[in-house]
């Protein structure tokens, strides 16, 4: 049973977040991760790919525009959904990973809008004692509209 420390917390959303995807620092990601695909950096290249022009490696979507309000930042979410576990008996946060699922290329010069939301919590029973599994779902939409990718990352409390 979620306790009443946590409740609160599912479905809240943090602020929208304004994510620039510029060329360079798409060409600039892609190195870090070792990836030399030409559709990153080759404007010339890309433009005759299937994409038309310079599309981001899966995992990048741009840094943010501007700061972002530090009353409804996901930080602040993450941060006050940790203070409710600890509350509630669940001191210890670890990082259950994360997943996407890509819809559209996300492109050079795009604009998106990241939403972060806390979609679920639930307690589970472990070997040793209960769990609380906390995953925050963000969706990326284009500034046409689209939804280019959403995310899930999980984080349990023990």
């Amino acid at each position: 049973m979620i306790s009443e420390e946590v409740q609160p917390f599912i479905g809240k959303t943090a602020a929208p977040i304004i994510r620039e995807v510029e060329k360079g620092a798409v060409r600039r990601y892609a190195d870090a991760v070792g990836n030399n695909n030409p559709v990153y950096s080759d404007e010339e290249y890309a433009v005759k790919s299937k994409y038309g022009g310079i599309i981001a490696p899966p995992g990048f979507f741009g840094w943010p525009m501007k700061p972002v309000a530090s009353s409804t930042g996901l930080a602040d979410i993450v941060g006050d959904l940790q203070e409710a576990l600890s509350k509630a008996g669940f001191p210890r946060i670890l990082d259950g990973g994360i997943s996407y699922e890509f819809f559209l290329p996300v492109r050079a010069g795009d604009t998106l809008v990241a939403s972060p939301k806390v979609s679920k919590v639930v307690e589970k029973e472990g070997k040793s004692s209960a769990m609380m599994i906390c995953d925050f779902e963000t969706t990326y939409i284009n500034q046409n509209g689209d939804m280019v990718a959403r995310s899930n990352q999980t984080f349990i409390a023990r």
